[in-house]
């Protein structure tokens, strides 16, 4: 049995696919790992927590939890985020609204347990190529996103055990691409305008490149992970044909982990929802190192998956939030928990999360039991 290990000892040792002593868990180290806002406030009050409620991503309504939460909770991962910009101010918009950087507009949504944001406008839906160099594009200089951030990434590192995760914020492009073109016009514009397509990938890559670029110079040298995110894939197949993602998608997602690793030693993870396995191994030669969030519900070989790729990609996440977690009960949680170690976790290269941030119909006994259930059965050698 391998000695214990700090957090960020375990959490390195699986992303390099070593063994660590016990299989690293995750819960609100990523804007892709948290809970929502409701389920936070769940889980606080069983715990009998009094901590305020923070907001890590707006737009999904991501809780940044607190650090007592982390703690009782065994989360091997902390989040450094880029901040909010100091020059710029949400233009107006209607009760039930907002406008982002972007000046894309989100509407909200209510549902039984809360609300969420939906997209409600598509600022370049109508554009041309000319339009984009007149289109008012998030400030990279604004001094607001970096103020505070070396501090707080050296007071992480140096004072805490915890393994760090970068987020740069502005981390995709199809994503990006599809809410400033709306998702229909957007892949037509993949057939039949990839000039306009590619011009506007262009101009999500100059903003993203910069803004990560300060991020990085800052906080590279102290991150175990870096995240990029694009979703690429329905629940049962890719969004795009591969053909079509390697024509106009993966030469950015190509010279953006290029651009990290020029800042950063730090693995490249990037989170797609769906089921991505006919683009994994494009994903693996544009840079990627993990994967997240493993999406089970959606692919149909979970192990078969680590079998093919676990000497060249890491998994991240796995335990299922579509079904087990919101409707399971906590022995069905831990079975859940036990079969994804099984499948993901030997030699090394997984860290346990659930898949995707918990929502409100997830009772805060079923997270305790994920996490309690990481403990018990991650410990290797994996049985």
């Amino acid at each position: 049995m391998t000695a214990q290990m700090t957090p960020r000892e375990r959490v390195m040792a699986a992303l390099h696919h070593e063994e660590p002593d016990r299989v690293p868990f995750d819960l609100g180290g990523t804007g892709t790992t948290s809970l929502v806002v409701e389920t936070y406030e769940y889980l606080k009050a069983y715990e009998g927590i009094s901590a305020p409620t923070e907001i890590m991503f707006k737009a999904f309504r991501v809780a940044r939890l607190d650090e007592e939460t982390m703690r009782r909770l065994d989360s091997d991962l902390r989040p450094v985020i880029v901040k909010p910009p100091k020059n710029w101010t949400p233009p107006p918009s209607e009760p039930g609204a907002f406008i982002d950087e972007f000046g894309i507009k989100w509407r909200q949504v209510t549902y039984s347990r809360g609300h969420y944001w939906e997209l409600a406008s598509h600022p370049l839906a109508h554009a041309t190529i000319s339009d984009l160099d007149a289109y008012p594009w998030p400030d990279v200089d604004d001094p607001g996103r970096y103020a505070g951030l070396a501090e707080e990434v050296r007071d992480l590192f140096q004072n805490t055990p915890y393994a760090l995760v970068g987020d740069s914020g502005f981390k995709g492009f199809w994503e990006p691409a599809f809410m400033l073109r709306g998702l229909t016009q957007a892949l037509m514009d993949l057939i039949q305008d990839p000039e306009f397509m590619h011009a506007l990938l262009e101009k999500l890559f100059e903003v993203n490149a910069a803004i990560t670029k300060r991020f990085l110079e800052i906080t590279g040298p102290y991150l175990a992970a870096m995240r990029i995110v694009d979703d690429l894939a329905t629940q049962t197949a890719p969004i795009m044909s591969p053909t079509t993602y390697r024509a106009m998608i993966k030469p950015y997602h190509k010279r953006f982990c290029e651009l990290i690793r020029e800042y950063t030693e730090a693995v490249i993870v990037l989170h797609s929802c769906g089921n991505i396995t006919l683009l994994v191994d494009d994903l693996i030669d544009a840079g990627v190192q993990a994967l997240n969030p493993v999406q089970v519900s959606a692919i149909p070989d979970v192990a078969g998956l680590k079998a093919k790729y676990g000497d060249r990609l890491s998994f991240w996440g796995g335990i299922d939030s579509q079904h087990v977690l919101p409707h399971g009960t906590p022995e069905e949680v831990r079975e859940e928990v036990r079969l994804r170690i099984h499948q993901l976790g030997k030699g090394g290269g997984y860290i346990a999360a659930a898949v995707h941030n918990i929502q409100p119909d997830v009772p805060p006994r079923n997270i305790i039991a994920m996490s309690e259930a990481v403990r018990e059965f991650g410990v290797y050698p994996i049985r």
